[in-house]
């Protein structure tokens, strides 16, 4: 018998289902744990068996080494996954399965530790013959690392030893910037690694980022799957990744790899782990880091190489050899992966929670779709937060190009506001699209993330649509076409926002299912040839209009008294307050600022007393593994300073409170008017 039969796997989400999908196929009984946050999450009711741990926060639940091991005591596992993320590169954790007679699907603890620490990851590889970035891994006040930082040249990047993920992680540009940054890189690394050790390296120019996929058994045999470019990044975190990458060539390929099982072979590595460089323009490659599990873009190699590396990762630990050898790696295609997140571009990418009110996947032929998603689902506030991952194949990389984006379009998600269009914008970027993005890209290409107007035409058909929602929903419901209600003659005035956009428009019926959209002195005819349901057990509405001479299909929701209007994978959604009083200072807000979820407050930017304009950062805070700026919604003076640095802060906690600037008129003595 097996002594991996009984697989616990401690993680949630998607990467908790992808293992489950091959553990189970190849036998294995498999066991979730979930957090109370968690309770209905996907993850938790396709295992085998469930277990609770209780707790809402990654500390109170997947990050509780003692609730893991409990957990695996009380289902009778016999071996653990740690997915990725959470204790998945956490020493003490492999080691506590390891004495707990647990079999760790992973490297050794030894392993883990050693190549987990930047630093030490560095000395050692140096030491095996593989080049890393100049830099500086010594003492840690501040004066030796200004002194390090003013040798090593500006730009220059600050990380944390213990990190990863681009948390931690500053680029200082000048001597001028080089204390602040440090103090916000020791911060960060401190609430997320509980260490604040840091280590400074050369900010190297227009490279890519490239991570080469190995895979080694105990055995002794040790290969490469080829690599990965990763360089599309946003914050140092990975937004688009492919495989193989379109500035390596098959020589390059060949010394990339090398360089990599020279390192996995040095350290006496065991199962998957992922090594990264730094590729300059030139063709040199530095050493930056290996990640010691399974990576969150490994589909894009599975869907070129064609193997399952979960199933390899659970045959390693079971003492089986790899299946192939270096020589008879073949490459097919080529593979793009996007990673779909709850958040917001047009606001710093701030991150989104709330509840999935409809989802359904994309689907077609080498498209694949690693999600945890579910309509009536929540998106909370605790853990990452990171939808799925969209990945699709073709014969080369144009063809997988297209597929996914193709795929986007057909992507059907209304809830949290979401980074579809923004990814839908830079699939089609000219330097995308010709394979010539480095890890500047996102940088140079702030466009990206500007606000778009919202077309006319989609305008148009919601005013309809909320419009037939609010007349009459009984025939709404039973999809007939035959809606009459009062003077046609009269036009009917709406007023809906989206996006801080206010759309003053009327509405005029013609004849039969025929109307007139007046919106901004531009008049639309529409007219509405279906109307109903999708499903008869969903919320999901489906209406087919005819504008300008051309039929189409418009998925659409309503809830509360908002419209949410699907178009090419794009969530539009529209606030109906023609009831609702306008307010005389659109662009002034309450002045009490507010935690937008729970989180860390990283850092207070004001004091009390002091002066701020409308727009001005006045704290910095970190959720859901994203660090974002809280800015001031009014001009005045602060008056309450509600929470501090280091702070952990509930959500809609008050953190800062504003009181308004006098007005102008108010300004002016009582005197000076007569």
């Amino acid at each position: 018998m097996s002594t991996t039969e009984s697989l616990l796997i401690a993680n949630r989400g998607e990467i908790a289902l992808r293992i489950m999908r091959t553990a189970q196929a190849e036998g294995y009984r498999t066991i979730a744990v979930y957090s109370d946050a968690d309770r209905d999450a996907l993850h938790a009711h396709h295992a085998d068996i469930a277990v609770a741990i209780g707790g809402q926060t990654s500390a109170e639940s997947y990050l509780d080494i003692q609730k893991i091991l409990d957990a695996a005591k009380k289902s009778a596992a016999t071996a653990i996954h740690p997915g990725y993320g959470f204790l998945a590169e956490n020493a003490e954790f492999a080691r506590a399965c390891e004495n707990n007679g647990l079999q760790f699907i992973g490297p050794s603890a030894e392993v883990i530790e050693l190549m987990g620490n930047k630093r030490k990851a560095k000395e050692f590889v140096t030491t095996a013959g593989v080049l890393c970035i100049p830099g500086f891994q010594g003492a840690q006040d501040d004066d030796s690392l200004i002194a390090a930082a003013q040798h090593i040249g500006f730009p220059l990047m600050i990380k944390a030893a213990a990190g990863g993920g681009g948390r931690g992680m500053r680029l200082a540009q000048g001597n001028a910037e080089l204390a602040s940054q440090l103090r916000a890189a020791r911060s960060e690394s401190m609430s997320a690694f509980g260490s604040d050790e840091l280590i400074l390296e050369k900010a190297l120019i227009n490279a890519r980022h490239i991570e080469i996929q190995v895979f080694a058994d105990r055995q002794g045999n040790c290969i490469h799957l080829g690599e990965r470019d990763c360089s599309v990044q946003r914050r140092h975190q990975k937004v688009v990744e492919e495989c193989p990458s379109p500035a390596v060539d098959a020589d390059l390929r060949d010394k990339m790899g090398q360089a990599a099982v020279t390192a996995a072979r040095a350290c006496g590595y065991q199962g998957a782990g992922t090594v990264e460089f730094l590729l300059c323009p030139s063709g040199e490659f530095y050493f930056l880091e290996m990640n010691t599990r399974l990576q969150v873009e490994h589909p894009v190699t599975e869907m070129v190489t064609g193997f399952d590396l979960v199933a390899w990762q659970l045959a390693v630990a079971r003492g089986e050899a790899l299946p192939i050898s270096q020589q008879q790696l073949v490459q097919r295609g080529h593979a793009l992966e996007v990673r779909l997140y709850a958040e917001d571009p047009e606001q710093q990418f701030l991150p989104q929670a709330g509840r999935v009110l409809h989802w359904q996947a994309p689907s077609g032929e080498g498209v694949r779709i690693d999600h945890a998603l579910q309509t009536g689902g929540e998106i909370t506030p605790f853990y990452d937060p990171m939808l799925g991952k969209l990945i699709a194949w073709g014969q080369d990389r144009e063809e997988a190009r297209r597929k996914l984006a193709r795929a986007l379009t057909q992507l059907q998600f209304i809830g949290p506001k979401n980074n579809i269009r923004f990814l839908q914008r830079l699939l089609a970027e000219p330097q995308f699209i010709a394979g010539e993005a480095d890890t500047s890209f996102l940088d140079q290409h702030n466009i990206l993330i500007s606000a778009e107007p919202i077309p006319s035409e989609i305008a148009t058909q919601a005013v309809l649509l909320n419009h037939l929602h609010h007349a009459n929903p009984r025939d709404q419901r039973s999809g007939r076409s035959d809606w009459r209600s009062g003077d046609n003659s009269v036009p009917l005035s709406y007023r809906l926002e989206i996006s801080g956009q206010t759309l003053n428009c009327e509405l005029l019926a013609l004849g039969e299912n025929t109307y007139q959209v007046s919106l901004c002195e531009e008049h639309f005819q529409i007219q509405r040839l279906t109307y109903g349901k999708v499903q008869e057990e969903t919320e999901i509405l489906s209406a087919e209009l005819l504008m300008n001479g051309i039929s189409q299909k418009r998925l659409f929701l309503h809830s509360e008294n908002s419209l949410h209007l699907l178009c090419d994978g794009r969530q539009y959604s529209f606030a109906d307050t023609t009831h609702t009083p306008a307010t005389s200072n659109q662009n002034q807000g309450s002045g009490r600022i507010t935690a937008p979820m729970d989180g860390c407050l990283v850092e207070v930017l004001v004091e009390h007393n002091q002066e701020v304009q409308c727009g001005d950062t006045i704290a910095l805070m970190e959720a859901m593994k994203m660090e974002h700026a809280l800015r001031a919604d009014r001009d005045g003076t602060v008056i309450k300073l509600g929470a501090h640095a280091g702070d952990q802060v509930r959500g809609g906690q008050l953190l800062i409170e504003i009181e308004a600037a006098p007005s102008e008129t108010a300004k002016i003595p009582s005197d000076a008017t007569s």
